[in-house]
């Protein structure tokens, strides 16, 4: 499997994105926690990276609420639905680790859906940052409470900022 990797700036510090045989397979964070060491990411190449980084650009932006990419996880398969259960939690949005639990059939599972939510690979794609306490309190997250404080915010503040617009326009 050939791996490569680049780094792109964002408004929550640089991103390492990852790719194996042209497929993401990785997006950290720097001082992400359970971030995988600097050799597994292959060597330095953009070029499979043009839709990641381009539609990074519109999220950021407030452009784009969900991605459409080629993506491939690997873990356990409990991990991987876990994974695919995150990315269908809607943009600007919380859900807890309970109803995660909830919505793949483990209802007893919250804590390993934290422990899954907290090694997902390919952060702000998958919206793991959407995940919080069952009291509403922000828990742990890979890349920092006040970076998942900040993404909830700022998609907070985009979906908000849509739903207003759209009340406009009618």
């Amino acid at each position: 499997m050939h791996r490569v990797n680049t780094v792109v700036d964002s408004p929550f510090g640089p991103l390492t994105l990852v790719a194996a045989d042209g497929v993401l397979v990785g997006l950290y964070m720097d001082r992400q926690r359970h971030r995988p060491s600097e050799e597994v990411f292959g060597e330095p190449d953009a070029k499979p990276f043009g839709p990641v980084i381009e539609q990074l650009a519109e999220y950021f932006a407030g452009q784009r609420s969900e991605f459409d990419l080629q993506m491939a996880f690997f873990g356990t398969p409990f991990q991987r639905t876990v994974w695919e259960a995150l990315r269908e939690i809607p943009y600007g949005e919380t859900v807890s680790y309970g109803e995660v639990a909830e919505r793949i059939g483990r209802p007893t599972a919250s804590r390993a859906v934290g422990l899954a939510n907290g090694k997902n690979p390919i952060s702000i794609i998958v919206p793991c940052h959407r995940v919080i306490g069952s009291t509403g309190n922000l828990t742990g997250y890979g890349g920092g409470l006040e970076r998942k404080r900040n993404l909830l915010d700022f998609e907070q503040r985009n979906a908000a900022g849509a739903q207003s617009a759209l009340a406009f326009e009618v």
